[in-house]
C-alpha cells in the first residue's frame, strides 16, 4: 500500500472534529509504511524534502502525531505511517509563569500551539551535551512528545531556579506545579 501526504491528511481531517489534539492513543490501525517526511530540529515539518510551509497542515499533522517507544508515527483510526524526528517534535519559545514558591506553574507553549503547564504529567528534564557541556532542555507536552524549550527561555527558567536538596544532594532547578525539576548538581555551578 502506498502511503502519501495527502491520504494521511484528508484521514486526519475526518477523524479531528474539534481542536487540538486527536485521541490517537485510542487508535490502534495497522502500520502502513513510513512517509518521507521530517521534523528538523528546529521545528520546521519537512515532506519529500521541501519544508511544509503551510502552517495549519503543520498544526493538522502534529494534532495526529504519536510517540510509539523510540519511534514517531502519524496515526488516524485506519493507518499508522512512520516519520523522522531529529530531535524533538515541538519547539517553545517561551512560557507563562504563575503563583510562586511551591505554587508556581509554568506554562508553556509549542510552535504548533499547544499548552502543557509542567507538572507530574508534563516534566521539564535537561540533558547536558557531554562534549561541549551545553545543555538541551525538553518539557513533555503530551504523552510521551516533547517539546525543545529554546535558549531564550531556558535562559528564563535559569532565573527562576533555586536549589534544593534531593536525596542529600544539592540540585538546581526549577519548580512548577508542586514539582521540582533539577537541571543539575548545585556544585556543577562553581
Amino acid at each position: 500500500m502506498k502511503v502519501d501526504a495527502d491520504t494521511i491528511a484528508a484521514s486526519a481531517t475526518a477523524a479531528v472534529k474539534s481542536r487540538g489534539p486527536a485521541p490517537v492513543h485510542l487508535w490502534n490501525p495497522p502500520h502502513c509504511g513510513d512517509l518521507d517526511m521530517r521534523i528538523a530540529s528546529d521545528g520546521t515539518w519537512f515532506h519529500e524534502g521541501s519544508p511544509i510551509t503551510r502552517p495549519a497542515m503543520v498544526k493538522m499533522f502534529s494534532n495526529i502525531l504519536r510517540k510509539d517507544g523510540d519511534d514517531y508515527m502519524l496515526v488516524t483510526p485506519v493507518e499508522k505511517v512512520g516519520i523522522t524526528v531529529e530531535d524533538a517534535p515541538f519547539i517553545t519559545e517561551d512560557f507563562e509563569v504563575s503563583g510562586d514558591g511551591n505554587t508556581q506553574v509554568l506554562t508553556f507553549e509549542t510552535h504548533v500551539g499547544d499548552f502543557a503547564a509542567a507538572g507530574p504529567d508534563n516534566p521539564i528534564r535537561v540533558v547536558i551535551d557531554p562534549d561541549t557541556d551545553e545543555p538541551a532542555p525538553y518539557v513533555t507536552v503530551r504523552a510521551n512528545l516533547e517539546a525543545r524549550i529554546t535558549r531564550k527561555a531556558f535562559y528564563r527558567l535559569v532565573e527562576l531556579a533555586s536549589h534544593q536538596d534531593i536525596n542529600g544532594q544539592s540540585m538546581f532547578g526549577v519548580m512548577s506545579s508542586g514539582v521540582f525539576f533539577p537541571f543539575l548538581p548545585s556544585e556543577a555551578l562553581d
